[in-house]
């Protein structure tokens, strides 16, 4: 077997622990040398790929690569850049294919959602037409938990995480005050269509602690009557109520309780403020005095508080997607399948990108509870394992230590490219 050249790339939002990801990519590649020459990692993802700025991680020593798998966000430069169809933009994934023949590349580790699991799978298909073989790992990646096949997304169960403990902690605050002040507190947490990050709010309360938690989900129709209902016989009997709304929260005409009337690159509906629409029904309605807060970039930053499972996952994935390539693999995605729930169990699958590119994961209708309006215990079963176990960062002064990269540049072969 010749020994080709390794691209790798970040896509979309990063998460605590894509990193994790690359680190597994680049040790793993590393420790086969003699199948595996030089990781390229784009810079700002694909872009960096289209653009040849190519960046050297064999530069990198074997220390900073290892201080990924606890340095959160992406180290390499992400980018929100959705390729068109190969009809529609053909010199694109062409400029692709001659950035990776200038650079004897063949193999593509793309670590993303379902967007990139879509160009993964059109990089595949282009690399036979055009003769040039490339293998097209995806390693999966996003905080919205939508990805088929897996049964979890690497990112997710950290950002459960800190949104399950973040809502127990602003409840025991509110809970503190709400005799004489604040009865309402609005969390608005990421998710556009998928309730996953919604539901791990709920998570808040357990038996041990008698939280009122409601939650609003994308996959519920938003009935204003019965949450202000719901609302006000939660601060009648606990004295407040707690609100997790996910910012992909509708109207039951289709609407966006968040939209504002603008789309991004992608088409998609750009939201932001759920939370005080919510916060200021209830306040006309009801009159409870709110605080609502956006938990924004910080709910997928929070390195400090990853899930240890969600960490090892990441890893492993993005170790098993160098694996899958050396075994000859192309146009798949290495998966993580549950095994067992108690204990918790998983083992490393895969499904064809065909399956899995543009196709949404939703919360399954028996996770939600009868009323519309919290998670039934068969979710709760499934969302504890994903938030189980603390894997904290080195501190030095008091704070996390995370690696920044030299970052540098391979030579450049081929004339430059507009994006």
């Amino acid at each position: 077997m010749s020994v080709k050249n390794a691209f790798y790339a970040q896509s979309g939002g990063v998460t605590a622990v894509i990193n994790a990801s690359a680190c597994g990519v680049i040790q793993t590649a590393r420790k086969h040398s003699d199948k595996i020459g030089t990781v390229y990692a784009g810079q700002n993802g694909i872009i960096g790929a289209l653009t040849e700025n190519l960046i050297d991680t064999s530069k990198e020593s074997d220390a900073d690569i290892a201080a990924l798998l606890h340095t959160p966000s992406g180290a390499f430069g992400s980018c929100r850049y959705k390729m068109k169809s190969l009809e529609e933009n053909k010199r694109e994934y062409e400029r692709l294919i001659e950035v990776f023949k200038a650079h004897n590349i063949g193999y593509f580790f793309y670590n993303g959602g379902g967007d990139s699991a879509d160009t993964c799978l059109k990089v595949s298909q282009l690399s036979e037409k055009m003769d040039f073989p490339i293998q097209a790992i995806h390693v999966p990646k996003t905080v919205d938990n939508d990805l088929p096949v897996t049964d979890n997304c690497p990112g997710f169960g950290s950002v459960a995480k800190y949104i399950a403990v973040s809502t127990r902690e602003a409840s025991f605050d509110v809970a503190s005050m709400a005799a004489t002040s604040t009865k309402i507190f609005v969390l608005e947490v990421m998710g556009r269509h998928a309730g996953w990050i919604a539901a791990a709010g709920a998570l808040a309360a357990d038996e041990d602690n008698d939280i009122p938690v409601v939650v609003l989900f994308p996959e519920i129709d938003f009935n204003q009557e019965k949450f202000l209902a719901l609302v006000d016989s939660k601060v009648k009997s606990h004295g407040y109520c707690t609100i997790v709304v996910s910012e992909g929260t509708k109207w039951p005409d289709g609407r966006f309780l968040a939209e504002q009337g603008t789309r991004d690159d992608f088409g998609h509906a750009q939201l932001g403020g759920a939370a005080p629409v919510v916060a200021n029904l209830i306040k006309d309605a009801l009159g409870y005095k709110y605080h609502w807060a956006v938990a924004d970039y910080l709910q997928r930053a929070a390195r400090h508080l990853a899930s240890k499972s969600d960490v090892e996952q990441a890893y492993a994935l993005g170790e098993a997607a160098v694996n899958m390539a050396l075994e000859g693999k192309n146009s798949v995605m290495p998966a993580v399948i549950r095994t067992s729930n108690n204990p918790y169990k998983w083992e490393i699958g895969s499904g064809d990108l065909a399956d899995i590119a543009n196709v949404e994961k939703m919360m399954p209708m028996e996770y939600i509870s009868e009323d519309g309006f919290g998670i039934t215990d068969a979710c709760r079963e499934y969302l504890l394992p994903l938030i189980e176990g603390e894997d904290y960062p080195p501190y030095k002064n008091g704070m996390p230590q995370y690696v920044t990269l030299k970052k540098e540049l391979a030579d450049k072969k081929l004339p430059a490219f507009e994006v």
